[in-house]
């Protein structure tokens, strides 16, 4: 039975724009004032060290620099070669191009995200705290990743631009569920692994279309990668700058990220049909190689590795706690993995809707 919402004299059957989704009990604000002013007294700290890892807009690249030029006499036979190009890749690589492309596109859930977070939110939308100036420009960067992926997909025509933008509506109003409690210690620790996470995934994407005989798709997600990882390298020292001042709770933040598994941000992904859509591209991503549960693993590892999470000493016994349990999850990870392989079934065709309904093997 759909579930309703109460409009003054009216019901409004919610599930006609937001899918419904279990999620999990939901902490807020978990934080304790003493806390938070520690992200308050690193405003200048961000300018210095965070702020800095932003490209002015007048050197960024833009969407444009990869696509046919609409005001060029040459514009359709520009056209007709990307779309000759794109006759070579195929469905698999389709459709995880096209998840990707949408997580790019659900960028307003990320940005509210953050600015859910205490102590390091944009409080009046054009806030100038070094905080508040990340986020927002943060995303702007971000925004052209989602806006580049979109045009190309559009203009090969080999994809269902309709049902795919239904998945990305869906997906901006199903938001997202991290678990980070409003807790910049969870968030920046979401975002470090996240950036990274997409950093490979479009490196990945980049390397298969080379394969394919598209050179400029290749070029395009290498420079979307190039970015992601330009971020993540941002959001990691904010970690390090944690941990340098407040080891304890950054580990135990560490640890308590991972014990919930990060979730990828586009995990509600609908597309009006498919209600196990993120599950079944994201099984294609693992076949192809695009993202795996081993770059899972190796991505705890690094940051391990950068943090320095080995080394930390003068900790409480619950950080004890915390420190060997991140440090261990690696291998933990990889196991899991080699016995789901041993054990995987032979996986099944599925049609999905963002291709005309073709079949992928999962």
């Amino acid at each position: 039975m759909a579930s309703t919402l109460s409009c003054g004299s009216k019901n409004v059957n919610y599930e006609t724009f937001v899918p419904r989704r279990e999620v999990h009990p939901q902490v807020t604000h978990s934080m304790p004032a003493e806390k938070i002013e520690i992200f308050k007294s690193l405003e200048w700290w961000a300018e210095k060290n965070i702020l800095t890892l932003l490209k002015p807009v007048e050197t960024c690249w833009q969407a444009q620099d990869f696509l046919p030029d609409p005001a060029s006499d040459g514009f359709y036979e520009q056209v007709r070669e990307l779309r000759e190009r794109a006759k070579e890749i195929p469905d698999d690589y389709l459709v995880a191009l096209v998840g990707d492309m949408i997580t790019e596109e659900a960028l307003p859930t990320y940005q509210t995200m953050i600015n859910t977070a205490d102590g390091v939110r944009d409080e009046t939308g054009a806030s100038l705290t070094s905080w508040a100036i990340w986020t927002r420009a943060w995303t702007a960067e971000e925004n052209r990743h989602g806006d580049l992926l979109n045009k190309y997909l559009y203009l090969t025509g080999r994809v269902d631009m309709r049902q795919i933008e239904k998945t990305i509506q869906y997906l901006i109003g199903s938001g997202m569920d991290p678990r980070t409690e409003n807790s910049p210690y969870l968030g920046f620790i979401y975002t470090s692994f996240q950036e990274r996470a997409t950093f490979i995934s479009h490196g990945n994407t980049a390397r298969l279309a080379k394969q394919h005989g598209d050179i400029n798709l290749a070029k395009i997600c290498g420079t979307i990668a190039s970015d992601e990882k330009r971020h993540a390298t941002a959001y990691t020292k904010v970690i390090e700058k944690l941990f340098e001042i407040d080891p304890d709770e950054t580990v135990k933040a560490f640890a308590e990220m991972m014990r919930k598994k990060i979730t990828m941000p586009a995990h509600l992904m609908y597309d009006g049909r498919d209600d196990n859509l993120f599950d079944h591209f994201s099984a294609v991503a693992q076949r192809l190689g695009v993202y795996t549960a081993n770059d899972y693993a190796d991505i705890v590892d690094f940051l391990v590795e950068t943090w320095k999470v080995k080394e930390l000493t003068g900790i409480s016994a619950e950080g004890r706690k915390a420190q060997d349990f991140v440090c261990g999850l690696p291998a933990r990870v990889r196991k899991l993995e080699e016995r789901a392989q041993a054990t995987a079934k032979e996986a099944p065709n599925i049609p999905f809707t963002w291709i005309f309904d073709r079949h992928v093997k999962l």
